[in-house]
């Protein structure tokens, strides 16, 4: 991990970082822009934990000033199949991904996580949050869209002492939100992100491998297809040649 004193004339941002493909181009973006990006990932009691230690081996290897891991524990809650017992969809076509809102929708997750990057920003000095949404190859969710991003936006200059104030302006940071996911493949590639390191499944094996067939899995699989390059991830034997 790079120190923060490495990066002295770079404006602190925080970033979200999940341990994804998305989220790891964000980061890069981020540095690239003139950033000190400070990583934030949350372990909210998802069944694919593993995320997380994707996401400290991303962070050290973008250069992150910080990065911090909070424990939250949306068990509680359940209402999703990512923190609660219910079957992950597997094997889906593009289009049963791309109707509806899927049981692995985690209710209101990116407004908590906006928060807590909200509340870092303000002790930060910080005026800038990046999140890794996209609204072209995603599987429905309602808080990955333009207007949710917007909102968020508007709601941080009432909802802060620095807001009111009127010492930040705060903007909410979505470089990816426009791309699809081969797109966003190459924009990684061309900031170095080693994708090799990134985990994307729903349903990650004890050794950090993916399924191949959930649909975080597909749309991946079928970004680098489309992209022309073979995905660097494991993937448990033989479930790569699934997303074909």
């Amino acid at each position: 991990m790079t120190p923060p004193s490495v990066l002295p004339s770079f404006r602190p941002s925080v970033v979200l970082l999940s341990g994804g493909l998305d989220s790891a181009v964000t980061l890069a973006v981020a540095r690239a822009e003139g950033f000190a990006p400070h990583a934030l990932s949350l372990h909210y009691g998802q069944r694919h934990a593993g995320e997380l230690d994707a996401a400290t081996k991303v962070a050290r290897m973008l250069g992150a000033a910080r990065h911090e891991v909070l424990d939250i524990d949306l068990r509680s809650f359940g209402g999703s199949a990512l923190t609660a017992d219910l079957p992950v969809p597997q094997s889906r076509s593009e289009a049963e991904i791309g109707t509806g809102i899927p049981v692995t929708y985690v209710p209101a997750r990116n407004t908590i996580f906006l928060s807590f990057a909200l509340a870092w920003c303000e002790v930060l000095g910080a005026g800038d949050i990046f999140i890794g949404v996209n609204a072209v190859d995603y599987s429905g969710y309602p808080d990955c869209r333009p207007e949710f991003i917007a909102a968020f936006e508007t709601l941080a200059a009432l909802a802060t002492r620095a807001g009111v104030e009127g010492r930040t302006r705060f903007r909410i940071h979505a470089p990816l939100i426009a791309l699809s996911k081969a797109e966003i493949i190459r924009r990684g590639l061309s900031l170095g992100v080693d994708f090799g390191l990134t985990r994307s499944c729903y349903r990650l094996d004890p050794e950090g491998r993916s399924c191949g067939v959930c649909d975080a899995c597909l749309l991946r699989l079928r970004g680098f297809r489309e992209a022309g390059i073979s995905d660097p991830a494991p993937y448990i034997e033989g479930a790569g040649e699934l997303g074909s």
